[in-house]
C-alpha cells in the first residue's frame, strides 16, 4: 500500500487546524504566583513533599534540563534536581487559569476544542472559513493574545488535520508555531520512531517493532492486514493511517463528555495482604461509582489498575453483563478482577476506573481516539 499521502482531491479545499498548548503550563502557573522562582527549577507534584509517595505532575524546563519529567517518582526527581523547588498540586488554581486562557481563545471568534488544562484545537468558524487563510499569522495572533490576557506562553501547531496539529506544536516549543502538512510529513516525520506519534505509546511501539516497524515511513509502508491481525479492525487502519498522518479535521466545540471516571491512591506503606487490596479495592470502586452516579449513567465495564513495589504496573479490565447502577455491582467486578493478583507481592499503588454508557448508548471503547484524550 502506498506510504505517501496523495494531493488533495481537485475542487475540495483544505482547511487549516491550529494546535495550542501552553509552555510549562503548570510549572508557569505557580512561577505567576511566586515570581521569585523565575528561572529557578521547579518541580510540582503530590503534596510537594518527596518523602511521600507521588508522582511529578510538571517540571519547569529549568528542572527538565537535569531529568525530571512528568510521571516520574517525585523522589528521584528530587535527587536528579537536588536545587528544585518543590511544590504541591494545586487543582484549583489550574482550573482557573486554564479556563482563563480558553475564554481568551473563544474571544478571538474561533472555534476551540478544549483537550484538557493546557490544550486546545482551533477552527475556524463556518460564518468566516477564511479567518485562517493566514495560519502563521493567526498563530502569532495567538500567541500575543494568550500572553496579554493571562501572561502565560503558548505554543502554536498548525496542520491540515488535528494530527498534524498536534504533533506540529512539540516542534514549536517554546513560545514558537511550527507548519505540519501532508507536503511535510515524511520530511519531518519519515525516519522518527512511531512513538513520536500522538496516539502510539510504548507498549504499541514495541508490538510494532515485532513486525519490523520502527519508523513513522515503515508504518505508513505497512500491509495494513499485517496492522489489522495485530490490533484488530480498527486500531490496525487507525494506526495505519496515523502513520501517513492522515487524521480528522473538524474541530468539535461541543462540550467533552466524560468516557468514565477513576479513582486512585498512592500507599505511603505497601499493602502486604489480599485482605488490604480488597478493601483498597472496595474503597476506590466505591468512589469511582459514586463519580458515574451523580452524572446519572449506567457503568458497563471496570478497569483495575496495580502498580507493584518497586514500579511495575498492569491494569485489568472487565465488561459488565449489562450497563448497571448497582453500586455493589460495580464493586463487585471490581473485586473479581483482584483474583489475577500475584498475592506474594506488595502493592503500593491501585486505581479503579469505571466507564459509562455514552449519552447516545454507545460503548465508549469502540470510539477511536480523536478528541485528544488517548
Amino acid at each position: 500500500m502506498s506510504a505517501e499521502p496523495g494531493p488533495s482531491t481537485p475542487g475540495t479545499t483544505v482547511h487549516p487546524v491550529l494546535h495550542v498548548d501552553l509552555d510549562q503550563f503548570i510549572a508557569a502557573v505557580e512561577v505567576l504566583r511566586r515570581p521569585e522562582l523565575a528561572g529557578r527549577p521547579v518541580i510540582v507534584g503530590g503534596r510537594g513533599d518527596p518523602s511521600e509517595r507521588a508522582v511529578v505532575s510538571t517540571a519547569s524546563y529549568e528542572a527538565r534540563e537535569f531529568g525530571a519529567r512528568s510521571g516520574m517518582p517525585l523522589r528521584i526527581a528530587a535527587r536528579k534536581v537536588p536545587d528544585a523547588v518543590i511544590l504541591p498540586v494545586d487543582h484549583d488554581a489550574y482550573n482557573e487559569a486554564s479556563e482563563h486562557v480558553m475564554a481568551t481563545l473563544r474571544g478571538l471568534g474561533v472555534v476551540v476544542e478544549v483537550l484538557g488544562w493546557d490544550e486546545a484545537f482551533l477552527g475556524a468558524p463556518a460564518a468566516d472559513p477564511g479567518m485562517f487563510a493566514d495560519p502563521v499569522a493567526f498563530a502569532a495572533r495567538v500567541r500575543a493574545a494568550v500572553l496579554d490576557a493571562t501572561e502565560l506562553h503558548c505554543s502554536v501547531g498548525v496542520g491540515d488535520n488535528k494530527v498534524r496539529a498536534k504533533i506540529a506544536t512539540d516542534f514549536g516549543k517554546p513560545r514558537g508555531t511550527f507548519v505540519l502538512t501532508a507536503a511535510n510529513w515524511f520530511e519531518v516525520m519519515g525516519d522518527r520512531d512511531t512513538i513520536a506519534l500522538w496516539g502510539v505509546g510504548s507498549k504499541v511501539s514495541k508490538r510494532l517493532l515485532g513486525h519490523g516497524i520502527r519508523s513513522v515511513r515503515e508504518l505508513a509502508a505497512a500491509d495494513e492486514d499485517v496492522l489489522v491481525a495485530e490490533f484488530g479492525p480498527r486500531m490496525g487502519r487507525w494506526y495505519h493511517d496515523l502513520g501517513c498522518g492522515e487524521g480528522p479535521t473538524e474541530v468539535d466545540d461541543s462540550p467533552w463528555i466524560a468516557r468514565g471516571h477513576s479513582r486512585e491512591s498512592t500507599y505511603q506503606r505497601n499493602l502486604t495482604t489480599p485482605a488490604e487490596v480488597a478493601d483498597a479495592v472496595a474503597v476506590l470502586a466505591e468512589q469511582a461509582f459514586a463519580d458515574t452516579d451523580a452524572e446519572g449513567r449506567a457503568v458497563m465495564r471496570v478497569t483495575l489498575k496495580v502498580r507493584y513495589a518497586p514500579f511495575f504496573t498492569f491494569t485489568r479490565a472487565r465488561k459488565l453483563p449489562a450497563p448497571t447502577r448497582d453500586r455493589a455491582e460495580v464493586v463487585a467486578a471490581a473485586l473479581a478482577l483482584t483474583a489475577d493478583l500475584d498475592p506474594e507481592r506488595e502493592v503500593r499503588l491501585l486505581g479503579v476506573r469505571a466507564e459509562m454508557v455514552m449519552p447516545d448508548g454507545g460503548d465508549p471503547a469502540e470510539r477511536t481516539p480523536v478528541r485528544g484524550r488517548l
